[in-house]
């Protein structure tokens, strides 16, 4: 991978701890991982940022936690937060958002939310995406058509589909046919402003690493979308139970699937020009 091109991970969690002593559910992860634990891995492989998502299954739409980690590191995270589209005030909530250092994106939970393309809080947030100069980024497995009805109706909306757009394992095995909804995922990429993370990838495998088996259907989506619109990430920790964080950033480095510019454009070239931001330089909001 080129010298000049940093390695940014394009979804991480930090939490304070995982349990139901105050907090919503038990995700699928380690007892902690504090701002400090997640630098700590990532500069044990090599990652030079990340896009820090606060963990919608603990902390639903309170994103403190992973807004005082971003503080304390603010040159190695961007920040995301999930909005309520039920929230009357939903459009300020977010364009205040994206006025705020340090912040990348906004993010709708649509897998979980029970809402259509008609739900007028959804709109209200992609549209104050538009205002703030975010992606809105949609946690979207099992809800594709009515991602792609909202990506028809709002063509000036940078969207990001959270987790290649396929339901994902919590732990082993993958499903017994993880790419069943590849087509689907596919043609969303006829938006034009739709782009995809490939997070937690690696968990739709049945092989064990450098899971050989994920790369002929994730080809068959950086064709459709090009590489320019595609952002690896490792969806660290939701995937702890299945893999490795070294092993969900080396399978994507020893691959001989993508060649060398390939590889930087995806693990960190693409999210930089979709996001506005670059560890350690300016970030899109504030």
């Amino acid at each position: 991978m080129p010298n000049d091109t940093p390695v940014i991970d394009c979804q991480v969690h930090a939490y304070d701890r995982n349990d139901e002593s105050n907090y919503r559910a038990v995700l699928a992860g380690p007892a902690t991982v504090t701002g400090e634990e997640m630098v700590a891995a990532m500069d044990a492989v090599g990652v030079d940022g990340a896009l820090l998502i606060s963990p919608f299954t603990i902390y639903g739409y309170d994103s403190s936690y992973c807004e005082g980690v971003a503080e304390r590191f603010p040159d190695r995270f961007g920040l995301i937060a999930p909005f309520d589209p039920n929230s009357d005030t939903v459009a300020a909530d977010v364009e205040a958002w994206a006025a705020r250092p340090g912040v990348v994106g906004a993010r709708i939970v649509l897998a979980f939310e029970g809402v259509d393309a008609d739900h007028p809080g959804l709109a209200h947030v992609l549209e104050a995406g538009v205002r703030g100069g975010i992606p809105i980024n949609v946690l979207c497995w099992g809800q594709l058509q009515i991602l792609s009805e909202l990506a028809r109706r709002h063509p000036d909306t940078q969207i990001v589909i959270d987790h290649v757009g396929l339901q994902q394992p919590f732990q082993p095995p993958a499903p017994d046919e993880p790419w069943a909804e590849v087509d689907n995922v596919i043609a969303l990429a006829q938006y034009d402003n739709v782009a995809i993370k490939i997070s937690g990838a690696c968990t739709l495998s049945h092989e064990p690493f450098p899971y050989p088996d994920i790369w002929p259907p994730l080809h068959r989506i950086f064709e459709a979308y090009t590489l320019e619109r595609c952002l690896w990430g490792t969806d660290w920790t939701r995937a702890t139970n299945l893999l490795t964080f070294e092993q969900g950033v080396e399978a994507f480095r020893v691959t001989e699937t993508l060649s060398d510019d390939e590889r930087a454009t995806l693990m960190g070239g693409a999210l930089q020009q979709i996001y506005g931001w670059t560890p350690g330089g300016s970030d899109a909001g504030g």
